[in-house]
């Protein structure tokens, strides 16, 4: 699937790097997992010349495209004043006004480096403010990599136990035992089991913590009125609702999910597409909430306020106020559904879509995906085997089904048409 430079920096890779990479999903398998030389706005090259129409966008972080030129130079800008400091800047109160200004439920923020922080920082102040420990969690959702959430993630569905009942199980060997103490599990968009568990445990559970759409499993939408019920049962039971926005944040929306669905959490968490690239992220949500960080709560890190992430971030919001980034987005993105369903119906295939235009996916062989265990049962070698040929021919989605396809504003009309031309040839083939 990829060249002989490939091939070479892959071995070289994997004897100082474990895998040959620095985060798990970069790894496909042996001769094939794709190494990058350079990324330019909807298009990436790899090590070995080829270019492609990039539909991973980094998992999502990049929406404007890459190496956006506005927002590099005003990292360029702002670096050559210095890039980290133990004191704050302006720059870094101006980005905080203008998550307030665009996310309907935050009034205070803090920023962090990754999404995976930023989750694990709102869990932390979910149990201070209610003064309990138990989290609850759904199947599918992925809410980074500490040990506080990192469960029922990805392993077999057979291994999650009936659906009444589920049994969390740790998505890696080195989470602590003890920590299935604190922990609930449930399928995502099962209103009774979730009604069911708040009645048994509302009273214990410090907070449930939910993506708006399972953004590690094909984009999964919520069905209507299942956010709105955590809403209003976390609301019951004094429990804080931390909605994980580091997806759909500055993506769906420039609002994210509380502006689509018209929710409001109590506390939230972005990162990816909040700077376009730039390591930055951040949580935030009701007043009462966030004020206690400080008072008797730790939070905090040197690089929370590393000047690259923040002024990607100004620039990056900017730049969603000031231009139809999202609306571009979205309407190119329905095209290229609209069209890839055309071609998979026109052929014979049963497939569902899930997601939204800016990121969505499609499961072959199900009529309709409401959860994990539903995906599961889709067709995933047929998915792959689309993938694959895709990517010979210069399209690049994720090879794993899991994970959504993403579009940023430089994805052009003429990318869509491209990658329908070639789904319209290789479902052919493969058929």
């Amino acid at each position: 699937m990829f060249g002989s430079k490939t091939h070479s920096l892959q071995q070289r890779a994997q004897k100082v790097l474990p895998l040959g990479v620095n985060s798990n999903f970069r790894f496909w398998g042996e001769d094939i997992t794709p190494y990058v030389e350079k990324a330019k706005g909807g298009y990436l090259w790899d090590v070995d010349g080829k270019k492609y129409i990039d539909y991973r966008m980094a998992f999502g972080p990049i929406i404007l495209g890459h190496a956006c030129d506005e927002v590099d130079q005003k990292v360029i800008e702002e670096i050559q004043k210095g890039t980290l400091f133990a004191m704050t800047g302006e720059l870094e109160v101006e980005v905080a006004e203008m998550i307030v200004e665009m996310a309907p439920a935050v009034e205070m923020v803090r920023f962090a480096c990754s999404g995976t922080e930023a989750t694990m920082h709102a869990i932390r102040v979910a149990r201070a403010y209610t003064g309990r420990d138990l989290i609850l969690k759904f199947e599918g959702n992925y809410h980074g990599f500490h040990d506080h959430t990192l469960w029922s993630t990805y392993a077999p569905v057979e291994a999650y136990g009936n659906r009444r009942n589920p049994i969390p199980v740790p998505s890696s060997s080195g989470i602590p035992k003890a920590m299935r103490e604190l922990i609930i599990t449930l399928p995502f968009n099962d209103f009774e089991g979730f009604q069911r568990v708040m009645r048994s445990y509302g009273e214990q559970i410090a907070a449930v913590i939910s993506e708006p759409c399972q953004g590690n499993c094909a984009a999964i939408n919520p069905q209507e009125g299942f956010l709105e019920l955590i809403r209003a049962k976390t609301e019951e039971c004094g429990s804080v609702f931390i909605l994980d926005e580091v997806k759909t944040g500055f993506r769906i929306a420039n609002g994210g999910a509380q502006e689509y669905y018209r929710i409001k959490p109590d506390l939230a968490t972005y990162a990816k597409a909040l700077g376009n690239g730039y390591p930055v992220a951040a949580f935030g949500g009701k007043r009462e909430i966030m004020s206690i960080i400080g008072h008797g709560v730790a939070q905090g890190g040197t690089y929370t306020n590393n000047k690259p992430g923040i002024a990607g971030a100004y620039a990056t919001l900017s730049l969603l106020k000031s231009k139809p980034v999202l609306k571009t987005i979205e309407q190119r993105g329905q095209r290229l559904m609209n069209g890839l369903k055309e071609i998979f119906e026109d052929n014979g295939l049963q497939v569902a879509f899930t997601g939204y235009p800016a990121m969505f996916s499609f499961s072959f062989g199900v009529d309709s995906v409401t959860c994990q265990r539903d995906w599961a049962e889709s067709n995933h070698a047929l998915y792959l085997a689309l993938t694959e040929r895709a990517i010979q021919r210069g399209v690049m989605p994720d090879h794993d089904a899991r994970e959504p396809w993403f579009l940023c504003y430089e994805h052009s009309d003429a990318d869509i048409d491209e990658t329908l031309n070639v789904y319209a040839e290789i479902v052919k083939e493969v058929k």
